[in-house]
């Protein structure tokens, strides 16, 4: 492990800036779409199509990430996030050219499976350059990279998507990408024993296959099929049957892609619980504050944007914080501090109303942004200080995979819970009345409050104490 200090004035600090442009590639893309969609539907059409934009990223991500997490382990994260940000800008360079929704739809999987190496290795490369106590510091940079994404990816979107055209959110992903690639190339080194592994081919394609039929059928369940059909018990059972062969074939190979054994640590189990229900809560706050914001209090798209980038603002702000804290006074209390915000914030989405001020929604969302800074950062934190150099990477990925899992279930499900009472209500989809969308909107909270004490309950059945390997015990944490 390196010396040498932390910032960017340090022998780390190229790395480290490669790792923030690497980390801004993903964040900037997950905002910057968002307000694009009405010039991508009126330039190539669409508009039945276009949620596929945003699920179909996301499922490309899930499904990926505990490969590349593997992998990384077994040939290093150097080739893994190079190999990452090369998929990315060719799937940017895609999307850019996309002449219609399918293809750009596609293209979007591109993205994604890039995008699943890119976040999971940089967060694998601080806890390989760092130490405990030298993460709580580096986190406050990479949190910070989500923060001025929250605000800068909206702005930007609608700049290109006004000005110039839509086409240019994909096109500069080209120079960032460039850069990062070009800085983690002349300047991260690492030394890798990597001998004669086994690649997990069986493993991976039934990891993949399981989980995209799996999301799949949750996803377009209630919507293209009803859930009781042949089509939706189809492809939720094939998916099922997938990873029931994946857990027998795991069991019996040299170099399992996802070990088994990451489920039957205590700490690895809810902590991947812990990860699986911030991803549920954080996207169907992202899906359904803006639809609140601008069809029930009746505002336009900046203010909407406005109320949910408290939500990123608030994150950041206590997870660069959060280390000084889990220092002092362990992981699981940080954590549990984390908890109480998030219930209360998530509590106080109850109180909202077709009156209710757009401060009053900002100031919520930034409750509720200030508690998962405070539980997801310690967290996978916790998780990787468990483990050694070898299983980092998987580790890492696994938590990554459940997050990435519980923000396409969770929106998938607050989506069927959103439309059942649409429906109930006799709302037509093209006339959707204040009132219906005030009641839908309010079940997708209360869904949201379940999930968050779900996390909460997670988090108090972590291990009081986190054992850390010989090779990475830098410091002593205190019990929590």
């Amino acid at each position: 492990m390196s010396s040498g200090g932390v910032g960017f004035r340090s022998e780390r600090g190229p790395v480290l800036i490669a790792l923030m442009l690497s980390t801004s590639l993903v964040a900037v893309d997950s905002t910057i779409i968002a307000t694009s969609v009405p010039s991508i539907v009126n330039s190539i059409g669409g508009f039945t199509e276009f949620p596929w934009l945003f699920s179909i990223y996301l499922l490309a991500q899930a499904v990926t990430v505990p490969v590349y997490g593997k992998l990384a382990d077994l040939f290093g994260r150097k080739p893994v996030i190079l190999f990452g940000i090369g998929l990315f800008l060719l799937g940017s360079i895609l999307c850019g050219l996309a002449w219609s929704m399918p293809a750009l739809i596609a293209f979007r999987a591109v993205q994604g499976a890039g995008a699943g190496a890119i976040q999971p290795m940089s967060i694998t490369i601080v806890g390989d350059l760092y130490s405990l106590a030298e993460r709580s510091k580096v986190q406050g940079y990479i949190a910070s990279v989500w923060g001025m994404s929250a605000v800068i990816g909206p702005t930007l979107g609608g700049v290109f998507s006004e000005y110039t055209s839509w086409r240019w959110i994909f096109f500069i992903n080209i120079p960032l990408c460039g850069l990062a690639a070009f800085m983690l190339t002349r300047k991260f080194t690492e030394r890798v024993e990597r001998g004669h592994p086994h690649i997990d081919y069986r493993g991976a394609a039934l990891l993949t296959t399981g989980c995209t039929l799996l999301i799949l059928g949750v996803l377009e369940g209630g919507q293209s099929w009803a859930w009781i059909s042949l089509p939706g018990l189809l492809i939720l059972g094939c998916g099922a049957a997938l990873l029931v062969a994946f857990v027998l074939v795991e069991r019996h190979v040299p170099e399992p892609v996802l070990p088994l054994w990451v489920f039957s640590r205590r700490l690895l189990l809810t902590t991947s619980l812990v990860s699986a229900a911030v991803g549920a809560i954080v996207l169907g706050l992202t899906s359904y504050i803006p639809t609140f914001v601008q069809d029930v209090l009746g505002t336009g798209p900046l203010v909407a944007g406005f109320a949910l980038s408290t939500l990123m603002l608030g994150w950041p702000m206590s997870a660069s914080q959060s280390g000084k804290l889990y220092l002092r006074i362990g992981f699981r209390r940080t954590a549990l501090g984390g908890s109480v915000f998030a219930v209360a914030g998530c509590a106080l989405l109850l109180l909202l109303n077709g009156s209710s001020p757009v401060p009053q929604v900002a100031l919520t969302c930034f409750v509720i942004g200030l508690g998962m800074g405070l539980v997801g950062a310690p967290t996978l934190i916790a998780a990787q200080s468990s483990v050694g150099w070898s299983e980092r990477g998987v580790v890492t990925g696994n938590n990554l995979f459940c997050r990435s899992l519980g923000s396409a279930l969770g929106v998938a499900v607050f989506g069927a819970i959103a439309n059942a009472t649409l429906r109930s209500g006799n709302a037509s989809s093209g006339a959707r009345s204040s009132a219906a969308l005030t009641t839908a909107t309010h079940h997708v909270f209360v869904a949201v409050l379940v999930v968050s004490l779900a996390m909460a309950v997670a988090v108090a059945c972590m291990p009081r104490e986190v054992e850390q390997p010989e090779q990475d015990l830098l410091i002593d944490l205190p019990a929590a």
